[in-house]
């Protein structure tokens, strides 16, 4: 898709964070936007400064947890437009902390927002999608679906089920007209960030060092790239790119960093509980 201006986007997740960057250098870009989130107020705020751009903003809050929502909300979609060019899933929700310390409610929440949401929209946008002269679907994955760490099973679970899903759907679905991106940042300063504790500690987790981190302005940009070029698997940042291609070249070297690595675990006790 080399022209984006004139074409239609639905963006998830976009009050804040990489969501915001993107509606934004969407609507740089010339895009009209269809912005989804449970923010009201920062979705808000996000379509004023889109608008500045020229476009037309539209704005729907939605529970992505809530599959009746989803439902709800993309009827109202396909009832305002009927084509859309660009599907962004880029809303999120993060789970950190060890397995055994974290509750139901929290990690079948983060599979809801991280995986079965983006599907569920897919699956109820795709033949509007594929029905447009071009089309597109950037799936916000993460590096951590690509690559293990500790503390973020469910997270993880997530992301690597949302890249394998994306991946798949390239497989099935990618044309010359029609693409598919998988785009996997590495760390990047977001409020979801901010908002995460420890299951077991309930402290913050520790802050990745600057050099590490993307911004969402940059992680935006490497989305338009693709869509422009029609990217699968888009890896942003050194730090994110350097572990990936040592995950490919040496599985057991991560194996051993997650097992060992420069601090040694103590004894893992079992509540006889959930939390």
């Amino acid at each position: 898709m080399r022209i984006i201006r004139g074409r239609k986007a639905v963006i998830t997740g976009a009050a804040s964070g990489i969501g915001k960057a993107l509606a934004l250098a969407l609507a740089a870009a010339g895009a009209d936007l269809f912005l989804i989130d449970r923010d009201a107020d920062g979705m808000k705020s996000v379509a004023r400064e889109a608008a500045n751009h020229d476009v037309k903003v539209i704005t729907a809050v939605c529970d992505l947890t809530i599959p009746e929502d989803i439902t709800a909300t993309i009827s109202r979609v396909l009832a305002t437009w009927d084509r859309v060019h660009i599907l962004v899933n880029c809303a999120g929700a993060l789970s950190y902390g060890a397995f055994h310390h974290t509750a139901d409610e929290k990690w079948r929440q983060t599979i809801a927002v991280n995986l079965l949401a983006p599907m569920q929209i897919i699956h109820q946008m795709l033949n509007t999608l594929l029905g447009a002269d071009e089309g597109h679907i950037l799936n916000v994955c993460s590096f951590v679906g690509l690559v293990p760490v500790k503390k973020m099973p469910i997270y993880q679970a997530s992301k690597f089920g949302l890249v394998g899903f994306t991946l798949g759907l390239r497989a099935e679905y990618h044309r010359e007209n029609f693409g598919v991106t998988a785009l996997c940042p590495g760390f990047v300063r977001t409020p979801m960030l901010e908002n995460v504790a420890d299951s077991e500690t309930h402290k913050p987790p520790p802050v990745a060092p600057a050099l590490m981190c993307s911004t969402p302005e940059v992680v935006a940009a490497a989305a338009l790239t693709a869509i422009r070029r029609n990217q699968g698997l888009v890896v942003v940042g050194p730090f994110a790119k350097i572990t990936w291609w040592l995950m490919r070249l040496s599985p057991t070297l991560v194996d051993w960093c997650n097992r060992e690595g420069w601090r040694r675990r103590g004894k893992i006790i079992l509540s006889d509980h959930n939390p």
